[in-house]
């Protein structure tokens, strides 16, 4: 029988998403896919182990974009924790299960899902590739996996909504000291399709990040990261107001930083000198991008101004995860920010454990932090998240081949999680909700 060669991504539509009825190889079209190349001397564009992914780009990109991406908070003591609170558990093996059919779908919200993983939000990904919101969009669309839009994307969100056609989006809203330019963030994002609201909780503050400070790295100061303020009305009816802080003695240094501004702001170069707009607008920014004094009582005025359920991002305790089912939110995303707030911190691992205690199933519970692989996904899932985010490999990915290389980490995850719940007897979602993980002593 001859074997029929899958072009990218039409292994996601043929393979792991089958109705139930339908069988699937032994040897998954995706993993086929890859070993055939191989005999052709092609090989993966991405390296499929994290570690060499991130040595690559640390070898291959620019110094500010590989910290921005790589680094976390301090000493990444959070960072390290989380990869070692996966190693704490383990999946056990199943024989002698009918593993042949095989279905990965989700429902989250109403709305069915190809597999419960999604692209988490990462801010200024316009540091590792031109253009890169929206290259992700297209992997995303092509992988028909969702994809939540940074509040500090490159690229606008209207725009990544065009690129995803019919696949499931979110914004991540971080919310500014500005509540009028909250609801107009808020009302574009329903406009352009979105289907949740995610509020981030967790940078009230910049968290103290070595690398990019050893590089004196910031890059809204280059306006990267800005798209969705720039592209918004509120936003830019106010930078007339603006009156521009002393910023020090003008070197090549701060030229290079200026002009740079200028050309992620957009429009006419010697307007925008004239003007000073660009730096009007970094101003703003840093000055308004979040509050340290949001409390519960503001949910109130989200919910007033979306139709939209509204997830918690950053919960991660069990008394937070009272307060926000008292604040009757729609969901619970677990996470430490990938470790890059507070060094020292809890694991969101650990922290879903206990999360999921409190909560019951009584709203569904997303998770992010430390994801590395497919294996990591399902002991995610095995925990009683709903769905899973994924960070850092994306990014990375992003940078070395754009968006082939999204598209290849995304591959690459589902394929493993396929095989891995194919190897602890699970042939749904609900049957990896009811595998119990071992726990190492």
């Amino acid at each position: 029988m001859k074997t029929q060669m899958l072009g990218t991504g039409e292994w996601f539509r043929k393979a792991n998403f089958l109705p139930m009825k339908q069988h699937v190889d032994s040897v998954p079209p995706y993993q086929r896919e890859i070993y055939q190349k191989g005999t052709r001397g092609q090989l993966p564009r991405i390296p499929l182990h994290f570690e060499e992914l991130q040595a690559r780009a640390q070898r291959e990109l620019p110094a500010r974009a590989f910290a921005y991406v790589a680094g976390g908070a301090g000493q990444e003591s959070t960072q390290r924790a989380n990869r070692l609170a996966f190693e704490d558990w383990c999946i056990q093996a199943r024989m002698l299960r009918d593993v042949s059919r095989r279905n990965l779908t989700t429902t989250v919200f109403g709305r069915e899902w190809r597999a419960p993983l999604m692209l988490s939000p990462v801010g200024a990904l316009g540091l590792v590739r031109e253009q890169a919101d929206a290259l992700v969009a297209r992997a995303a669309a092509r992988a028909r996996t969702p994809m939540v839009f940074s509040n500090q994307a490159s690229v606008k969100m209207e725009t990544c909504a065009s690129l995803l056609g019919d696949t499931p989006r979110w914004f991540q809203l971080y919310w500014s000291k500005s509540n009028e330019l909250v609801a107009s963030l808020v009302s574009r994002a329903e406009a352009c399709g979105c289907e949740a609201i995610v509020v981030t909780l967790d940078t009230p503050l910049l968290g103290w990040r070595p690398r990019d400070l050893q590089l004196g790295s910031l890059p809204f100061t280059r306006a990267i990261g800005l798209a969705q303020y720039l592209s918004d009305p509120v936003f830019q009816s106010h930078l007339d107001e603006v009156k521009l802080r002393p910023s020090g003695p003008i070197t090549l240094n701060s030229l290079e930083v200026f002009y740079e501004a200028c050309r992620n702001y957009g429009g006419s170069l010697w307007k925008n000198l004239r003007t000073r707009r660009p730096l009007k607008a970094v101003q703003q920014f840093i000055d308004i991008y979040s509050r340290t004094d949001l409390t519960w009582g503001d949910l109130e005025f989200l919910r007033k101004h979306t139709r939209l359920p509204i997830v918690l991002k950053g919960i991660l305790c069990r008394e937070d995860a009272r307060l926000a089912l008292e604040a009757g939110v729609d969901g619970i995303w677990v996470s430490n920010h990938g470790g890059r707030q507070v060094d020292g911190g809890r694991t969101s691992l650990d922290a879903l454990v206990e999360v999921m205690a409190e909560v019951q199933e009584r709203l569904p519970v997303f998770f992010d932090s430390g994801v590395r692989s497919g294996a990591d996904v399902f002991k995610a899932l095995a925990l009683g998240a709903t769905a899973v985010g994924l960070g850092r490999p994306f990014a990375l990915a992003l940078g070395l081949a754009g968006e082939e290389g999204v598209l290849e980490v995304l591959e690459s995850t589902l394929a493993e999680l396929d095989l891995t719940m194919a190897f602890a007897g699970c042939c749904s979602i609900e049957d990896i909700r009811a595998t119990s993980l071992l726990r190492k002593q």
